[in-house]
């Protein structure tokens, strides 16, 4: 069965330097073999960022002066100097909610989190604010894969345009990312999805896991929903998803705008561990989620954190 070692912030230093003593090892004989089969993933997730660009104003509201576009980039190219094998992937929602997606519609979200390097998203309900056409007006715009296994867009203007699922490769790591939308009947005009067909994500994320794992020889699973993380009713969510599919070590969730101080751990039919976890919305926060693979084994240990995008960030910009 495979293993998780889940940590919270406040521990994450903690956990770190066990790691490092952890890779430390592979320079003791008796251990060496050992050690050299771990392999280290640091995967950085966001979700519901909603065209939030800039930080959020100094008005005394809540979240003010915090999130940025210009300060997840200073914080990701840190860590990507620090880490020689990042995923960066998001979970939906990039559009609508300040006057960014009104003036640009979409075009900025795509291409600045084309210049961030995101390698997978999928899509969340407000990508079709303006329809399929104002859609896939800006989708070429996007150097990384949408994954939207459940939303069969066949006889529509992105039919072939977005994917089931991609593999991806890092430090002899096989990584395979689906991804998986709420139903937008009613949260959406009817005419702006006209054509599409959403299918259940279950069934989906079964059958696209059980390829990935057992046809492709992945290490890792990963769905990045936009489900939501949990209901009081029995729709889909990412505890149920969890709960009922096979094969996904991995659930980075959306849509439910839900801030996880550390992520939580659903058994699946399986009765192995599914990890999901999801960083509230607008760009506040940043997960971060350091995977340590074991291939002889298939055992892995996964450190959490995340990451307040806040004025801090501003003094490395200019440092």
């Amino acid at each position: 069965m495979e293993e998780f070692a889940l940590l919270s912030r406040r521990n994450f230093l903690k956990q770190s330097a066990a790691l490092g003593a952890l890779a430390g090892l592979s320079a003791m004989p008796a251990l060496a073999n050992a050690a050299a089969k771990n392999h280290r993933l640091t995967i950085l997730h966001t979700n519901d960022v909603h065209s939030r660009i800039e930080p959020f104003p100094l008005d005394g509201s809540r979240f003010q002066g915090l999130a940025g576009v210009a300060r997840r980039s200073t914080l990701i190219k840190k860590i990507r100097k620090e880490e020689p094998q990042v995923l960066l992937v998001d979970s939906g929602d990039m559009f609508q909610g300040t006057p960014y997606f009104n003036m640009f519609e979409g075009k900025l979200e795509i291409e600045l989190m084309s210049k961030l390097g995101y390698e997978a998203g999928t899509f969340g309900n407000h990508e079709f604010d303006n329809g399929l056409n104002g859609l896939v007006k800006h989708l070429d715009k996007a150097t990384f894969p949408f994954l939207t296994a459940n939303y069969d867009f066949t006889g529509t203007l992105l039919e072939g345009k977005t994917q089931d699922y991609t593999i991806i490769e890092k430090g002899g790591l096989r990584i395979g990312l689906t991804g998986v939308g709420i139903d937008i009947e009613g949260l959406v005009d009817p005419n702006s999805y006209k054509g599409m067909q959403y299918l259940d994500p279950i069934p989906v994320v079964n059958r696209i896991a059980k390829l990935l794992k057992d046809e492709k020889k992945c290490d890792l699973v990963i769905v990045l929903s936009h489900l939501g993380y949990s209901y009081s009713d029995d729709k889909v969510s990412d505890i149920k998803l969890a709960a009922n599919t096979e094969h996904v070590d991995i659930i980075l969730g959306g849509h439910t705008h839900t801030f996880l101080e550390e992520p939580t751990r659903v058994k699946n039919l399986q009765q192995e561990e599914v990890l999901i976890n999801q960083m509230g919305f607008a760009g506040i926060r940043l997960g971060r989620l350091d995977v340590l693979f074991n291939k002889q084994t298939r055992k892995k240990q996964i450190i959490a954190q995340h990451y307040t995008v806040d004025h801090q960030l501003d003094k490395s910009q200019t440092a």
